[in-house]
């Protein structure tokens, strides 16, 4: 299947720069992936597309400030680097900043102590492709605390507005430290909201991925078969795995809130396709049009960017030619695009 199959027209003034103020004051465009009907909406109307018995199924992990700014100790020189995945101790995986000047050995400083030391230093251990880095960090203290006090939170590169608010790039149910990006599907939730949904009998149940170097990561193969995922870690609890299994057996809907969850729950299935267990570990799965969903009933995502794997996993649940043509009718309605953006519910 060729990427270009994908691609569609996005005027870049609906590329959402800001989030509302009000999390759930955004529209909602509702899809029935059988019939390509398409509804519009508001993000409170969800509720009546919901039913009692229906289990949301959210991702609870939690952004880190994985964006680091500091200097190249040898030359000055600004250097960046983004935070993507822990391997061992105090080594991570990193997307850096000039990518080319930062080779083996480089050390770069961050921020500065009353000594006028670097409070922290990143040596880079090993090259990769298209910037990444393996680094170790030096330090004294508490690394988290580092980060919190130097690091920001890692928009989007669409995304040229500053966010004041820290704790909107989160959502309301975030646990477990460790993403490099939101799940923005969940952005739209406020805790009133997700109690309303509650009363009215549907369930909650969290799950954790943490939204790794994937995300950022362009298209580059010309055919979507070529395209290797990287991987995101993931935890699938037992509470959670016999809430899923129950609400099968009562015949209500598993509904995935936002892309991560969905792919969690698909892996799970895949290791386990008589009934959702409790698992952990690292998923590199890359759904797209073929794919037969085997533990998703329903997703609420966002809009997404044309030719990405995002597109072709709401194509593998709703049919290529039905999303298109919603993806048209939100540009045509004036709806706004990507991480802050509007939300759309596949039935």
């Amino acid at each position: 299947m060729n990427v270009e199959d994908y691609d569609f027209h996005l005027p870049e003034h609906l590329i959402a720069q800001t989030p509302l103020a009000e999390r759930t004051a955004s529209r909602l465009l509702t899809l029935d992936k059988q019939t390509g009907e398409l509804g519009h909406h508001s993000f409170r109307d969800l509720k009546d597309y919901l039913r009692p018995g229906d289990t949301l199924v959210v991702n609870d992990t939690r952004v880190i400030p994985a964006r680091l700014l500091g200097i190249k100790e040898d030359t000055g020189a600004k250097a960046e680097l983004l935070l993507l995945k822990p391997l061992h101790g105090d080594t991570w995986e990193t997307l850096a900043k000039p990518g080319k000047k930062l080779r083996t050995g480089a050390v770069i400083a961050f921020g500065e102590g009353a000594d006028g030391q670097p409070l922290l230093r990143a040596v880079v251990e090993e090259e990769g492709e298209m910037g990444g880095r393996t680094v170790r960090f030096l330090y004294e203290g508490i690394f988290p605390e580092l980060l919190d006090r130097l690091g920001e939170m890692p928009l989007p590169p669409y995304i040229k507005e500053r966010l004041d608010d820290r704790e909107r790039y989160q959502t309301v149910y975030s646990r477990q430290a460790g993403s490099a990006a939101a799940p923005t599907a969940g952005l739209h939730f406020s805790q009133d909201f997700l109690e309303e949904l509650q009363q009215s009998g549907v369930e909650v149940a969290p799950l954790t991925l943490h939204v790794g170097l994937g995300t950022f990561r362009p298209i580059s193969a010309d055919t979507i078969e070529e395209h290797v995922m990287h991987s995101e870690y993931y935890e699938l609890s037992e509470e959670t795995a016999a809430r899923l299994r129950r609400t099968r057996e009562r015949g209500g809907r598993i509904v995935a809130v936002g892309t991560t969850s969905a792919r969690t729950l698909e892996t799970a299935a895949q290791r386990f396709p008589d009934g959702l267990q409790a698992c952990s570990g690292w998923t590199d799965i890359f759904i797209y049009p073929g794919y037969a969903f085997k533990a998703v009933d329903a997703l609420l995502t966002n809009f997404h960017l044309p030719k990405s794997t995002l597109v072709m996993l709401v194509s593998a649940l709703a049919g290529r030619e039905n999303v298109l043509a919603a993806y048209e009718a939100a540009v045509r309605e004036q709806y706004r695009f990507f991480s802050f953006g509007d939300a759309m519910f596949i039935y």
